[in-house]
């Protein structure tokens, strides 16, 4: 089964490229779901961050907005929070990969937001970059509510630029010409993964 890392920085419209790969019916694990799982009630991660952020929990699931508090612009913070969360995760993946494998799946996608930044794209066959011009994805995360530009640029500043995102990406899609537009380069690169797991079994 081939895999094909999806990523791309804040407001570029990955989720979006993702829902595309579903419609096609590729199986795509999403990162940030897996994370809001851990957080929820009843969610793995939940006492573990509660024992290292004491008062971020609230009826048993994590105040995402508490936590950000807490960790935000504090590097060693945000690394005690990494090392509860990412093998967490870690194995929440490996489940998504078992599942479609066993399914018969010839390749699907991890929509991972800092896939490269963690490393995580030493774990994929492909890596696909989505962007969009910074003026576009300014006004698109400003939107969202509760949204501060402080809070956009210390997300950013998190992020690894995307000029050096695109360089290291085997494929690249721009969200800033349409809809139509990237839903021919998903399909285009769905086709050549189709293809290419095919001749693998050869």
């Amino acid at each position: 089964m081939i895999i094909l890392g999806l990523t791309g920085s804040i407001g570029m419209g990955k989720s979006a490229t993702a829902s595309l790969f579903r419609e096609e019916g590729v199986p795509v694990y999403d990162a940030d779901a897996a994370v809001h799982a851990l957080y929820a009630e009843g969610g793995a991660a939940v006492p573990h961050i509660e024992a290292a952020f004491p008062g971020v929990t609230e009826s048993g699931a994590v105040d995402r907005t508490r936590l950000r508090t807490r960790v935000l612009d504090n590097p060693d913070a945000m690394k005690l929070l990494e090392g509860i969360v990412h093998p967490l995760a870690g194995a929440a993946q490996l489940d998504f990969r078992k599942t479609a494998h066993a399914e018969g799946a010839p390749f699907a996608v991890l929509d991972i937001p800092l896939l490269f930044e963690t490393g995580g794209d030493r774990h994929c066959d492909f890596t696909l970059v989505v962007t969009a011009p910074a003026e576009v994805q300014r006004e698109r995360v400003l939107a969202r509510p509760g949204m501060t530009p402080e809070v956009f640029q210390s997300i950013v500043a998190r992020q690894m630029p995307d000029a050096d995102k695109r360089a290291r990406a085997d494929f690249v899609l721009s969200t800033a010409h349409g809809f139509d537009f990237a839903q021919d380069h998903v399909r285009a690169i769905v086709a050549l993964m189709i293809r290419l797991a095919a001749e693998r079994k050869r």
